[in-house]
């Protein structure tokens, strides 16, 4: 898919998929099919007919749509127990009717499963649990033990072929090929909806810093430091109990430079998702240090998680969820590249490999996997997610490659029109945007909501069988 650009920010109470819409689906029902659709595009419900083909299966497995792998139930074709199965292609079983697209399937239930990691083989097992407990017994001692206990979780998964390694785009690819199956059967020649982005940036970039020790709270001023020299603003997530002191001094410091907080765990013991009582617990702890830390965004130790948890968490965006967890102990990943509601929570996915894996689990010491992580997601228009820890960045090894990448993102900010946020300003913009549409406005299209002016008319198009993307020519008006 291309894009041509000409010109494209935040919102409260997203129209949001709940938890449990895309557990179970009665057949027949388009309104359901095509939220996950709407949803991403803000485009005109009338334009996109969609139904159901025929009866879906009683069980769930994997098979393709196009190039997305797909987990879920479907009419047609046969469903693999594993990906890395010769995949059936549904593809060839979409229909045009007079009403629209048939497809077999629901895509708003195939977007849920992907984004939820409703899939086999995204849960912790009973040999990862142990491994996890180990690595918090041995890691205050012993560094070089916990990191060979890191190194058997990224060799475990090597063999892996999903979620897509370095970065897995499905759920982006399943929107494309609805939407271009629409365009294909209307004969339209665009759809219009509203860009992803505030006044038409490409694509948005977050630098988060998480604070593991009190080593790592020491070197947060020289981060900073670091960060402010490239004109960057930050999220620090800090541990509120056990690992160091916070004091509302250290916090102050932070927040009076114009970089933000948000809670990191409760103690980063590993254990946060053990059980829903202890959850709901500790959870109660959390959201009492977030509102301390006029605070908005969480994310879990070790990026461990269990999003049909989340409703406990009184906060307004979680950054626990990683994209494609190939070398993360927890498997998985969330297979986008785009934020995405989790009931009134908003997600913001990690989607590039975090500094201490980069390090000291594949020894890399270039910024070649970052760049190219970042120019898969520039294709996708996404949200392009650092973690950095002052931990280990602001080591001798690992400073000079953090200037690399400071000194490449702001290249890539002049050359691509990259929109640098905090992950507030992308949780304001995302909610904001979920209650835009676009309507009929004479011969043309406009936004209409709360916060128009902020954003983009877009419009999709079939070239030759791609979908491509264009913005509105406003020099007309």
């Amino acid at each position: 898919m291309s894009t041509s650009f000409y010109q494209a920010p935040p919102r409260q109470m997203p129209t949001s998929l709940e938890l449990s819409c895309c557990e179970e689906h009665e057949e027949g029902h388009p309104d359901s099919s095509a939220q996950a659709i709407l949803e991403h595009y803000r485009c005109p419900s009338e334009l996109l007919q969609i139904a159901l083909r025929g009866e879906l299966s009683r069980g769930s497995g994997f098979f393709r749509f196009g190039n997305a792998v797909c987990y879920g139930r479907s009419s047609s074709g046969t469903r693999r127990r594993s990906p890395n199965a010769s995949l059936y292609n549904v593809e060839r079983d979409v229909q045009w009717t007079d009403q629209g697209i048939a497809l077999p399937f629901n895509p708003t239930e195939l977007i849920q499963n992907l984004r939820l990691e409703r899939y086999p083989g995204s849960e912790l097992s009973r040999s990862i649990n142990l491994l996890r407990r180990a690595y918090y017994f041995f890691r205050p001692p012993i560094q070089s033990l916990r990191r060979q206990i890191q190194r058997f979780y990224a060799r475990s998964r090597q063999h892996s072929s999903f979620p897509n390694w370095p970065v897995d785009s499905s759920v982006e690819e399943i929107n494309e090929a609805v939407l271009l199956a629409v365009l294909k059967r209307s004969g339209s020649e665009t759809i219009p909806f509203v860009w992803f982005w505030p006044r038409g940036a490409s694509a948005c970039a977050v630098m988060t810093h998480d604070v593991e020790a009190q080593t790592g709270r020491d070197l947060c001023k020289n981060l900073m430091d670091l960060d402010d020299e490239f004109g960057i603003k930050a999220s620090f997530q800090i541990v509120p109990e056990e690992r160091y002191q916070v004091s509302s001094a250290f916090l102050d410091s932070i927040r009076r430079r114009g970089f933000e907080i948000a809670v990191q765990d409760l103690n980063h013991d590993g254990r946060l998702f053990d059980k829903e009582e202890e959850f709901a617990r500790r959870a109660a702890l959390i959201n009492r240090y977030a509102r301390q830390y006029s605070a908005h965004g969480f994310r879990a130790a070790v990026l461990y998680r269990r999003p049909q948890w989340y409703h406990f968490l009184d906060l307004q965006f979680d950054m626990s969820i990683p994209n494609s967890a190939r070398l993360d102990p927890q498997p998985g990943g969330c297979c986008t590249v785009m934020p995405y509601f989790i009931g009134e929570m908003l997600e913001l996915p990690v989607t590039t490999i975090q500094d201490y894996m980069l390090l000291h689990i594949l020894k890399e010491h270039s910024i070649d996997l970052w760049k190219t992580q970042t120019e898969l997601i520039l294709k996708k228009h996404g949200l392009i997610s650092f973690i950095v820890h002052p931990d280990y960045i602001t080591q001798t090894a690992g400073e000079p490659l953090y200037r690399s990448l400071l000194h490449y993102l702001v290249s890539l900010q002049q050359t691509e029109r990259i929109w640098f946020a905090l992950p507030s300003e992308v949780n304001r913009w995302w909610r904001k945007r979920s209650q835009l549409s676009v309507v009929r406005h004479g011969a043309s299209w406009v936004i209409q909501g709360k916060g128009a002016e902020e954003a983009q008319l877009a419009f999709a198009s079939n070239v030759k069988g791609h979908l491509e993307y264009e913005f509105a020519d406003t020099s007309k008006n």
